[in-house]
């Protein structure tokens, strides 16, 4: 499984990079919005929607919001869209206490996680978007977003496989021990340091506030693979879907980044980076 997953990862990191790099935002926003419509329809399944008309109609409301998005996104809309996202992940740590909160597969629920999908997803697409046009190095800020995370879910493997011991919520995800936060936190930290310093972090002060930012999007990212381990459970399936051999679906590769790129995006506002 790891070589497998370490493959894929290899064949696919170029092209996000190309993705990220090399075109305008308004491209940038536009592709990045084809890919959430995929993540949408995993979610609609998650979600308790079970016809492919029901799931179709997700997508389409989905494309609607991101193309107001793409049309309006004005730094003031992209600001207050970060802000609710970064909001929503606070909120979602008393859910996590809650295990069996909108569980029961009914209509309520059904909508109630559709209605989420929305705070989950286009606040990220907003983050990204804010990101990606920021002046200077707006494309490497937002590789950077993702490279923490990235960092974060190496440091958490490697330091769980060795020294894992206690579960972090083996109610939710059993494969999931403090020491991988532990090792998540410390590459988390050491990547946003290295990153400020080839980015040209201007002093001792920010820098040390991205370091602190670093801790917080890891410890961000670390609730929302949480959140969609829950939402698993919730459904009774393994992975969100079958996209990338050895990863599963487009979710199960994003579920982190949901919750971490806002509050990244968003402590780099306050910064002033």
């Amino acid at each position: 499984m790891l070589r497998q997953r370490t493959l894929t990862a290899l064949l696919l990191l170029p092209l996000v990079l190309a993705l990220i790099l090399l075109p305008p935002t308004w491209l940038f926003a536009i592709l990045g919005s084809l890919a959430f419509l995929v993540a949408a329809w995993e979610w609609s399944a998650l979600a308790g929607c079970r016809t492919t008309m029901g799931r179709g109609i997700v997508v389409a409301g989905a494309a609607v919001l991101f193309l107001a998005l793409n049309l309006v996104r004005t730094p003031g809309v992209l600001n207050v869209l970060i802000f609710v996202g970064v909001a929503w992940w606070i909120g979602v740590l008393f859910w996590l206490r809650n295990l069996t909160f909108a569980a029961a597969p009914n209509a309520e629920n059904r909508l109630l996680k559709l209605g989420v999908g929305v705070l989950v997803v286009v606040p990220t697409l907003a983050a990204a978007i804010a990101l990606h046009s920021s002046e200077p190095h707006g494309h490497w800020w937002m590789l950077f977003g993702l490279v923490i995370v990235w960092a974060a879910d190496t440091g958490a493997y490697f330091s769980g496989r060795f020294f894992g011991r206690r579960k972090l919520a083996p109610r939710i995800s059993p494969g999931k021990t403090w020491a991988g936060v532990y090792g998540a936190l410390v590459a988390g930290a050491f990547t946003a340091w290295l990153g400020g310093w080839l980015l040209g972090v201007p002093d001792t002060d920010h820098m040390l506030g991205l370091i602190g930012l670093g801790l917080l999007t890891v410890a961000a990212s670390v609730v929302g693979d949480l959140f969609e381990s829950l939402l698993k459970r919730h459904a009774d399936v393994k992975d969100s879907g079958t996209l990338f051999p050895g990863h599963g679906g487009l979710l199960d590769r994003l579920d982190s980044v949901f919750a971490a790129l806002p509050v990244f995006a968003a402590g780099k506002l306050i910064l002033g980076l």
